[in-house]
């Protein structure tokens, strides 16, 4: 359904991004931020997913920077190798990694014509958070179990628009007293938890559970709908 296209971010640098979109004309547009495994299958499959509910979706390649064509799976050694590149991008010089998220909501602004909301996943959850409190142009913010968010660094941050807030209630990386603790701090965000592990969206994942990754999604599109038309 989809293909890949090139954004300029502020600073000049070319960032390759996943395009999928709708049959008929937008309602608005989703930006789809990727996991530790780069703009992969997995995640090219959630653009399509949102290309079919009607939205403008864009994937933008978050290791660009550090590390060009990242496309990983799942296993062990696969986690380790995106682990690397994590904290390579996170190590960049302010603003780092979301002057390529803020091109991506430029782009889609521009060729949907509508409201722009942003959703990611894992890191991408935690990437999501920050867009929605330091970047502009968007009209709501979805992140799923992302790690980070429910530090208190984090937490400090003051989201700009409407944020629907997953989480995980057996996360071994993200602690229940946490997200308990986000969601006190920040009594604005609806916050979901599900009886599920860190990554129940990702069906490529043996932490994917259906029933939870079906009722999150069902909640996410009634929020896309609510914010963006």
């Amino acid at each position: 359904m989809g293909s890949m296209i090139e954004l300029q971010a502020a600073d000049g640098t070319r960032v390759p991004a996943y395009e999928a979109r709708p049959a008929a004309a937008p309602r608005g547009a989703v930006v789809v931020i990727q996991e530790i495994f780069g703009v992969n299958s997995h995640i090219r499959n959630v653009a399509d997913g949102y290309a079919a509910q009607g939205y403008l979706a864009v994937a933008p390649a978050c290791f660009e920077r550090v590390k060009p064509g990242v496309s990983l799976g799942y296993s062990e050694a696969d986690m380790g190798e995106g682990f690397g590149y994590k904290t390579a991008v996170e190590a960049l010089p302010a603003p780092g990694v979301l002057q390529d998220i803020q091109a991506a909501i430029d782009h889609v602004a521009q060729a949907s014509g509508g409201k722009v909301g942003i959703v990611g996943y894992c890191w991408g959850g935690l990437l999501t958070w920050r867009a929605a409190c330091l970047l502009t142009g968007m009209s709501a913010a979805v992140p799923y179990y992302g790690g980070g968010v429910t530090t208190a660094t984090e937490s400090a941050r003051s989201p700009k628009v409407p944020v629907l807030a997953h989480f995980a209630e057996q996360d071994s990386w993200i602690p229940m007293d946490t997200v308990q603790a986000f969601a006190k701090a920040h009594p604005e965000v609806q916050v979901h938890t599900y009886a599920a592990h860190h990554g129940f969206n990702c069906d490529q994942r043996g932490s994917w559970h259906a029933p939870s990754a079906q009722q999150a999604l069902e909640r996410t599109l009634v929020f896309f709908s609510k914010h963006l038309g």
